[in-house]
């Protein structure tokens, strides 16, 4: 069996020391400290649910929102090897600035051969031209002269005509009264002379005629020589009007060598390096304008009966927790986030449970801040005026 523990003796020649009492806490204090302690948690709870109170009537809040940027991708054109890149992620840069240039030595090869080409259509048509207006000059002159002598020479056979007609009649009545004896042979042979000599300048005003129509052909036939060169000529500008187009596309293709920004702004990421090869439509570089960002977020569709446009935002930046921006909302999504999702949920089973859906909205910032970047989380509080 366990020993009992035996009582402590005071060791002889020494006295027992007095025992201690405590003494008991006054009656009614520690009921009073735990009241106060109750007291003060159900005005904190109180205060707490009044703040909750107020800001649900005056505020629709979202945590999960995010600063948004437009983003531009600059891609390349045309495809060669890529002999510079001139910028990395970080770099500030200003609308029209040389991001990044493809090789453009058979480009510029192709632009000179077609400007030789133009100028050797130029010097061809400038020679026609010359051409042209010599024969012009040539055919005009001597048709001109051609149908003067055609029209002497029909006024010469037209005034003999009628002396002819006369003649042949004086020398058929001479002819009658020789027979007749009533005139002499001599005047007879006299009649006849003059006939002849007057048939005979009319054959020759005749043949004079003839050979003035034939000159005067040939002069036209030398003038059709005019149509033919402003054939030549329309054809030299068709070609012409070709060569202008491969060039200008030729140009086009040279000056798209030379990537440039878009806008001024800042460069996000780059994407390739000097002596790649590049395709047309490959992504080189994403650059943004830190002035034109706002703030996307996605409202519980039971609070956006609450909203409209042009309310106050509070804006808190998770990166910046010491700084306050404002905005204001400037435009309220049309559909819900759900409907242009990749994977909608048609739900063809018949099941159904029902998700509170959320409608995007966009919201202005009031003034442009470097310090905000796309992407960055925020939370807002957009003044809803307890409406």
């Amino acid at each position: 069996m366990a020993a009992r523990p035996q009582p402590l003796r005071a060791e002889p020649g020494k006295e027992a020391a007095p025992e201690r009492t405590v003494a008991p806490p006054p009656a009614g204090r520690g009921a009073w400290l735990q009241r106060v302690v109750i007291l003060l948690l159900v005005l904190a709870g109180g205060w707490f649910a009044v703040q909750e109170g107020r800001d649900r009537m005056l505020f629709v809040e979202e945590i999960d929102a995010r600063i948004v940027g437009d983003l531009v991708t600059v891609s390349s054109r045309v495809s060669g090897w890529l002999t510079e890149i001139n910028v990395q992620a970080g770099d500030a840069i200003s609308r029209g600035q040389v991001l990044a240039r493809v090789d453009a030595r058979e480009s510029g090869l192709l632009v000179r051969e077609l400007e030789a080409r133009a100028e050797g259509v130029d010097a061809e048509r400038k020679r026609m031209l010359a051409e042209r207006e010599l024969i012009d000059l040539q055919t005009r002159s001597r048709l001109d002269t051609q149908l003067s002598t055609a029209n002497a020479a029909q006024a010469t056979v037209a005034a003999l005509d009628p002396q002819l007609e006369l003649a042949n009649s004086e020398l058929a009545r001479a002819e009658s009264l020789f027979e007749k004896r009533v005139i002499p042979k001599q005047q007879l042979d006299q009649a006849r002379a003059t006939a002849r000599r007057i048939e005979g300048e009319h054959r020759a005003a005749k043949a004079e005629y003839e050979e003035a129509m034939s000159r005067l052909e040939e002069a036209r036939a030398d003038r059709s020589r005019l149509k033919v060169l402003d054939e030549e000529l329309d054809m030299l500008r068709h070609r012409r009007a070709e060569l202008e187009a491969k060039l200008e596309q030729q140009r086009l293709d040279l000056s798209d060598r030379v990537i440039r920004s878009p806008l001024d702004g800042v460069v996000d990421k780059t994407f390739v390096e000097a002596g790649e090869y590049v395709r047309p439509g490959q992504r080189l570089v994403i650059v943004h304008d830190p002035d034109r960002i706002w703030v996307e977020a996605n409202i519980k569709e039971t609070d956006v009966a609450r909203l409209a446009l042009g309310q106050d935002v509070t804006i808190a930046v998770d990166a910046y927790p010491d700084a306050s921006f404002t905005g204001s909302l400037e435009s309220i999504g049309s559909s819900t986030t759900a409907s242009y999702a990749l994977l909608p949920n048609p739900n063809p089973s018949g099941n159904f449970t029902k998700i509170t859906q959320r409608l995007p909205v966009r919201i202005k910032l009031d003034s442009a801040d470097r310090r905000l970047h796309p992407g960055m989380m925020v939370e807002v509080r957009i003044h809803v005026g307890g409406s």
